[in-house]
């Protein structure tokens, strides 16, 4: 059991794969890159269009509901689609993150599991500064095979409402979110489903991850284009 910060989300191994998430209450698979383990995609970066597929014709832990996770405004009402450091838009850095002006908000889930459930910190600070000290995909929590190198970027389920070519994405070697991403782009794809697998399960010592929201960052890495398939 590992503990930081005075708000805390729980994370519980509910085995087999599988990590349900009780402030988003949604099923997370712990292998963030099961399409190239499974051997359905060979390095695991899809389009948007494959990535929705993908998830969509997943069964896994005998479950066949698996989507791309959502991106909804941080503000709970409607998308602010200027860069910010602070957290009070929906693109840039330290969205939900603790400290940030909309804190906790559950509206992006992947941003949520980076800053929130993981309590990893941006590459800017809130005041724009970077790098700041600590910064990129530190803590793992109980997952594995999570894509965080440079420009490494998963696709969000949510198209953009400006452009419905585009779709949501997050970076998690540094923490910035975005929505002007082409849907031909290649990027990762980690599925989640909403519920919990095993409610009933009782998680025994060292299944359970209380991860703070004490640390909070924001930031901003030169960004580039994937490989274009088509």
């Amino acid at each position: 059991m590992v503990m930081a910060g005075t708000s805390q989300a729980t994370l519980i191994n509910r085995g087999g794969g599988l990590i349900y998430d009780t402030v988003l209450s949604i099923t997370w698979l712990q292998d963030a890159n099961y399409a190239q383990t499974s051997g359905y995609d060979a390095d695991g970066l899809m389009t948007w269009d494959e990535a929705v597929a993908w998830a969509d014709q997943l069964v896994y832990g005998g479950y066949n509901d698996w989507r791309l996770p959502k991106t909804l405004p941080v503000n709970g009402s409607s998308y602010d689609y200027n860069y910010a450091v602070d957290g009070s838009t929906d693109v840039g850095f330290n969205i939900s993150a603790p400290g940030s002006v909309y804190e906790g908000s559950t509206g992006s889930e992947l941003a949520y599991m980076y800053y929130n459930n993981l309590g990893n910190l941006g590459y800017v600070d809130f005041d724009g500064n970077e790098p700041q000290l600590g910064w990129g995909f530190q803590h793992t929590g109980p997952f594995e095979n999570v894509q965080a190198y440079f420009d490494s970027y998963y696709w969000s389920g949510t198209v953009s409402a400006l452009d419905p070519d585009r779709a949501w994405a997050f970076r998690f070697d540094s923490g910035f979110q975005g929505s002007g991403h082409g849907k031909n782009y290649d990027y990762y794809a980690w599925p989640v489903r909403d519920g919990d697998v095993g409610a009933a399960a009782v998680p025994i010592p060292g299944a359970v991850w209380l991860l703070g929201s004490g640390l909070a960052g924001i930031g901003l890495l030169g960004r580039r284009k994937r490989r274009v398939r088509g």
